[in-house]
């Protein structure tokens, strides 16, 4: 199973995109106001890929050290979602949001917090617009700063003999000068993923009978 087409049709593809374009614009707002700065946050792709590919996919599109910010979510849906980047642009983040005004040397000490809180807003600013629009609540686990390449970053996730399926968000960060690519994770088991289709299709069908005329 490489891609979204192994799962889902084109049309819950395109209105999955959807959902998390405006979840990842929504953590955008969030973003910019603990930075007070503009953030643009896109999404050029989405793929449905194993754990095991993706670290794969890391490692061959990085090959450097990488720095995640993990958090569980739980539902009717749950599972693992991850905010990875690679390690040489964490600095960059932390100055963006402890300001320009911080000490060089300071920074590392607030490295870890700023990650963390960084990754929170992102990732939950992300999830919970996804799961409102789903029309179901969402519980997020407090942020956990990883380091390590991509099969570190992977396999604390996994069940033992069991290599849950990612949906892998490429994305892309600009906070002013500052170009920062990265990747959004969400780690789901089987049955996970079943109910996320479902909650999609759903979400396609009140869609398709909004007589405001909106269309995916």
């Amino acid at each position: 199973m490489t891609s979204t087409e192994a799962v889902l049709t084109e049309l819950e593809r395109d209105a999955l995109t959807e959902l998390v374009n405006i979840g990842v614009s929504r953590a955008a707002v969030g973003l910019r106001r603990m930075v007070g700065e503009q953030v643009l946050l896109s999404v050029p792709s989405i793929e449905l890929i194993s754990q095991r590919i993706a670290a794969a996919l890391v490692g061959e599109r990085e090959g450097q050290e990488l720095i995640a910010v993990r958090q569980g979510f739980a539902g009717v849906f749950s599972g693992q979602a991850m905010l990875i980047f690679p390690q040489a642009k964490s600095l960059q983040l932390v100055r963006a949001v402890v300001g320009e005004e911080m000490p060089e040397d300071a920074l590392g000490e607030i490295e870890q917090e700023a990650l963390a809180e960084t990754g929170n807003v992102i990732l939950n600013g992300c999830l919970a617009t996804m799961a409102n629009m789903l029309r179901q609540p969402l519980s997020m686990s407090l942020p956990e700063v990883l380091r390590g390449d991509g099969e570190r970053l992977f396999r604390p996730a996994a069940v033992a003999g069991q290599d849950d399926l990612v949906l892998f968000l490429y994305i892309n960060f600009s906070l002013l000068d500052r170009e920062i690519r990265g990747y959004i994770a969400l780690i789901m088991d089987l049955p996970s993923l079943a109910t996320l289709r479902a909650l999609i299709q759903d979400f396609i069908t009140r869609v398709m009978n909004d007589d405001t005329g909106h269309a995916i």
